[in-house]
């Protein structure tokens, strides 16, 4: 039982520092110039499988109060919850950590060119730049050195 409780606490304490950092850092979190670091935090799967969890409620409910409305909550929030499946069923593999990228930049630029007629491939370069720079520039450092510090 006590390995579920930590399980369940990892996972709440990951989505509770997702919304922190994004509401922390509200002015370059939403759209349309989005730059949300605590999207670095998408890469913690390849260390702790309750991250999925934490990175979806986290972003979940950090999408409640996004300009985009409704469907930044369900798709983007789903689509988090995807990228963070998929980097850790790729830990430590491309796939893992081009995962929230990729698909940050597919789907959510999918449903601004629906929503406000923004040009798709435009869009989505932008997410994948903005989300490639949090993602490897501060999530890479992120979860190898918490990997080094497990270890230790």
């Amino acid at each position: 039982m006590q390995e579920s409780v930590k399980y369940w606490i990892r996972a709440a304490l990951i989505a509770a520092l997702y919304v922190a950092i994004t509401y922390a850092l509200q002015a370059t979190s939403f759209l349309p110039a989005q730059f949300r670091l605590a999207e670095a935090l998408t890469l913690l799967p390849m260390l702790f499988p309750e991250a999925i969890w934490g990175i979806g409620v986290g972003c979940f409910i950090a999408n409640l109060f996004s300009p985009a409305g409704l469907i930044d909550v369900v798709l983007g929030s789903l689509t988090s919850l995807l990228a963070a499946f998929i980097t850790y069923r790729y830990r430590w593999h491309a796939i893992g950590f081009l995962s929230p990228i990729v698909l940050n930049a597919l789907v959510v630029s999918a449903y601004l060119r629906l929503l406000a007629g923004l040009p798709y491939w435009v869009t989505a370069i932008g997410i994948a730049a903005s989300e490639a720079v949090v993602v490897l520039g501060v999530g890479v450092p992120l979860v190898l050195y918490l990997r080094k510090w497990l270890q230790s």
